[in-house]
């Protein structure tokens, strides 16, 4: 018989995400619930593949994820999968596949589904603040495949996460300061960490500049991820991560020689290796309890 979550042990199994924007966006009714867990599969995916630099020329990340795979996953039959397939892309106009040639799979770009208009940065056109891949004085966006302009679904000022914020007349680097202090709920953060003060206004500083920055990768752990991936994961964060963040800095015994670069590459990698350690304590407590 099932028995009930107790603290943190829900934390030990994995999740597919499938955004509620598709089950309250009236855009997107008449896609089935088939698709849109299909659409949850292809995202995780695609998370993969953005971890794995998956990406073509133009820094878009693609997927492999074969009829065959949807039909062992969904649990369903050829016919049907191929017609998810179709009704994500056709109907839906959430992915797009592309043909490599006889005998290789296609290659599937899972597009965003946020609609909307472009955060505009400082002398510049219309563009998406998540959509560094280009240099943002090339990225003019017009939504086209050349620019990669995108939509990221977790830019807080397109996918309502900003919702009652005020943002008239503020530039880009206010909007952030602002929204990731009300995310992280900065104050209530230093009210618990008074003597992490410090630490804690130097993170909110390094989430701030980094999402702001136009570079077209930035360095994690010695690696150069594109910029969208890493500005996505950041945006994220919530006060739990950066607990876990000053925990981190605290039980660490090594000299650290970068701390902005400590700093970023721990701040990014919070959401995994804080789900790892909570279940890595859960199978202790059941080991020993």
């Amino acid at each position: 018989m099932p028995d009930y979550f107790y603290g943190p042990q829900a934390e030990q199994f994995a999740f597919y995400r499938i955004p509620k924007a598709l089950f309250t966006d009236p855009a997107f009714r008449s896609i089935s619930t088939d698709a849109k867990a299909l659409y949850g599969l292809l995202l995780d995916r695609m998370n993969l593949s953005a971890r794995n630099d998956w990406l073509d020329e133009q820094g878009r990340v693609y997927i492999v994820f074969t009829v065959e795979e949807i039909m062992e996953s969904l649990a369903c039959g050829n016919k049907k999968a191929v017609g998810l397939l179709r009704e994500l892309e056709v109907e839906a106009s959430l992915i797009e596949r592309r043909r490599q040639g006889l005998g290789k799979p296609n290659l599937i770009y899972v597009k965003n589904f946020i609609k909307g208009n472009f955060l505009k940065c400082p002398n510049d056109t219309s563009v998406s603040v998540q959509s560094t891949v280009h240099d943002v004085s090339k990225g003019h966006g017009n939504k086209t495949d050349k620019n990669y302009t995108d939509l990221s679904e977790t830019d807080p000022f397109l996918s309502g996460a900003a919702a009652g914020m005020e943002t008239e007349g503020k530039d880009d680097r206010t909007l952030y300061q602002e929204y990731f202090s009300r995310q992280i709920n900065f104050e209530a953060l230093i009210a618990g960490h008074p003597d992490d003060e410090d630490m804690l206004r130097e993170m909110l500083e390094l989430l701030v500049d980094t999402v702001c920055s136009k570079r077209r990768f930035i360095r994690i752990a010695g690696d150069d991820k594109p910029a969208e991936v890493v500005k996505a994961q950041l945006i994220k964060l919530n006060s739990d991560h950066l607990r876990f963040v000053l925990m981190c800095l605290k039980e660490n015994t090594t000299q650290v020689r970068n701390m902005r670069q400590y700093l970023l590459a721990t701040l990014y990698n919070a959401p995994m290796t804080m789900h790892s350690s909570y279940a890595a304590r859960v199978q202790h407590d059941f080991k020993t309890g």
